[in-house]
């Protein structure tokens, strides 16, 4: 430490803790070389003291700074040890803080050592010099509390920290910024959440609104449909009546084209119905294993007498065979091909066969109209589309039949193929799985026996329609039958006391009563449970259709086609075990 008798400005004694009175030479030899090693010390202690790179310093815990290395000068910026010896005549001009200096000695006397104390020492100009201290007490001679510090320049590591925490604080802001977008992000997603919910629950009130709609409109179509057929039904009846009686040039072709337009307006209807049908799936096929033949011979006995009519001639070529399809959609299929064959076909003929490829059989109908050219053979099957026809009287049918076929064998699983030569004629063909060869029950009434004679026998005729009862006692007197007539179940008990040869019912009458209902009244009254009965009716509602099926009920859907209407009374008749 500096003192005034010290030449070199340290004082060995005080840094080797030797008192003072210590002896300075030795006349023996010992002494000698213990000196010697002192001074040794002394120097490289001094060496280490003055080019040691922290500060060091001694001080009077009552006083000031005793001693001072030059790094501890110029972490002040001092120009010299005494030059900071001199400004800091006190320990608390050493420190920024005076309150510092009297922690630190409390610390110390308390402690004995303080290990890392941060704090911050005045420097020169009014330098602040951050600094970690380690502080340790050491006695003095004259008894003066002393205490030597170790001093450590934490400038950079406090600038580190500073800007840490300046990052930070960026960082905390960015992620303020980040959160308050997220924020502003979540907020627009919850609005665009709630307008989606909102758009979605006015989707569905309208999806709502319009399946109310749909149900309405179904419900009125059923119903309007219902009352246009009902007297659609009775004209063709009267018609067809009119016909079959011998009549001049004129009135028959009267007749005659009033039959054509009753037949349109049919057909349209009839069409239109099926197609709202199968767009709402309110058509579903029941598949089963049934004879082809109860199905094909319906069909010549419905299209032989069209054809003819028009100067065609019908022939079957089919195999008697047992195929896996819905008896009532396959014969929807095969009858447009048929309807569209004498349509088209002006000259020639109409051929109804088969043809077997591996498991398939496939039911062509052919016929040697026009043809088709092919690049239109995928837009017949489109609604209301029809070849050449430009001009509404070029026009035959409504060109619903094929769009119907198509969504009809689409629900089948049934492919289709046309093929055709324009000049030559055309083939429509239906791929149909062949069945099992054991026999299963069919839905479809028994072919007729050729040459079946319905003169004499007795029908009654059940429906609420007076019309449609006059209508029907027309048509089938003019066939030799001896018709009976009835509005409900009272009056059918009392139109005779025995029980006719057939009952032809239709299906909704007054009082809720239905036909299936009153055929089974009527087979127990008159005590004949196999009385031959036929279900008269507009209605094309599934469920009625699978109710009447499991009561083995044969149905016509209204307006009546006279042939089929007497091919089926045709085999009834003829397998009447009481005929």
């Amino acid at each position: 430490m500096k003192k005034a008798s010290d030449p070199d400005g340290y004082s060995v004694s005080e840094l080797l803790g030797l008192g003072s009175h210590s002896a300075r030479k030795s006349y023996y030899p010992e002494l000698s070389a213990r000196m010697a090693d002192v001074e040794t010390e002394r120097n490289r202690y001094k060496w280490l003291f003055e080019n040691a790179l922290h500060g060091i310093f001694q001080a009077s815990l009552t006083g000031g700074l005793r001693a001072a290395n030059p790094a501890l000068a110029s972490m002040l910026g001092d120009g010299s040890v005494d030059a900071t010896l001199a400004r800091c005549t006190t320990l608390a001009a050493l420190f920024v803080n005076p309150e510092d200096a009297v922690e630190m000695q409390r610390r110390v006397v308390a402690e004995g050592r303080v290990a890392g104390y941060t704090t911050r020492l005045q420097g020169r100009d009014g330098r602040q010099v951050p600094v970690a201290m380690t502080l340790v007490q050491k006695p003095s001679d004259d008894d003066e509390p002393l205490v030597e510090a170790f001093v450590a320049d934490i400038t950079e590591r406090e600038r580190a920290r500073e800007r840490l925490l300046q990052l930070n604080a960026r960082l905390e802001g960015r992620v303020q910024e980040r959160t308050l977008a997220l924020e502003r992000v979540n907020a627009e997603l919850r609005q665009e959440i709630r307008e989606r919910r909102r758009i979605e629950e006015e989707l569905r009130q309208a999806r709502d609104a319009a399946e109310q709609a749909n149900r309405s409109k179904d419900r009125y179509l059923a119903a309007a449909s219902h009352d246009l057929l009902q007297p659609m039904n009775a004209a063709r009846l009267l018609v067809t009546s009119l016909l079959e009686r011998p009549l001049a040039d004129e009135p028959r072709d009267l007749a005659e084209r009033l039959q054509l337009s009753l037949e349109s307006a049919e057909e349209l209807l009839t069409d239109l119905l099926d197609i709202a049908r199968l767009d709402h799936d309110r058509i579903q096929p029941q598949l089963e294993n049934f004879s082809l033949r109860e199905l094909t011979d319906c069909l010549e006995a419905e299209f032989s007498s069209l054809a003819q009519g028009k100067g065609l001639r019908f022939r079957q070529r089919v195999v008697d065979a047992r195929v896996v399809s819905d008896f009532r959609l396959l014969g929807r299929v095969l009858r447009n091909f048929l309807s569209n064959a004498c349509r088209y076909t002006s000259r020639g003929g109409v051929l109804l066969g088969s043809r077997r490829r591996g498991d398939t059989l496939w039911l062509e109908v052919w016929d040697s109209g026009p043809g088709i050219p092919a690049d239109q053979r995928q837009s017949i099957f489109r609604e209301f589309h029809q070849l050449d026809a430009p001009r509404a009287r070029d026009r035959r049918g409504v060109g619903l039949g094929l769009a119907i076929v198509e969504r009809v064998v689409t629900k089948l699983g049934h492919p289709v193929e046309v093929r055709s030569r324009p000049g030559h004629g055309s083939c429509f063909a239906v791929g149909v799985p062949l069945g099992e060869s054991c026999p299963s029950p069919g839905v479809a009434p028994p072919a007729a026996l050729p040459g079946h004679s319905l003169v004499d026998r007795r029908v009654l005729v059940i429906d609420n329609e007076p019309s449609i009862l006059a209508s029907m006692q027309a048509l089938l007197e003019g066939w030799g039958m001896r018709c009976l007539l009835a509005l409900d179940a009272e009056e059918a008990r009392e139109a005779t006391t025995m029980p006719p040869d057939i009952l032809l019912v239709d299906l909704h009458l007054d009082a809720g009563v239905t036909g299936d209902a009153l055929v089974t009244q009527l087979r127990d009254y008159w005590e004949r449970p196999a009385l031959p009965a036929v279900i008269l009716t507009a209605e094309r509602g599934e469920a009625w259709r699978q109710r009447l099926d499991e009561a083995h009920l044969p149905v016509l859907n209204k307006p009546l086609k006279p042939g089929k209407l007497r091919a089926l009374l045709d085999a009834l008749l003829s397998h009447d075990p009481l005929a």
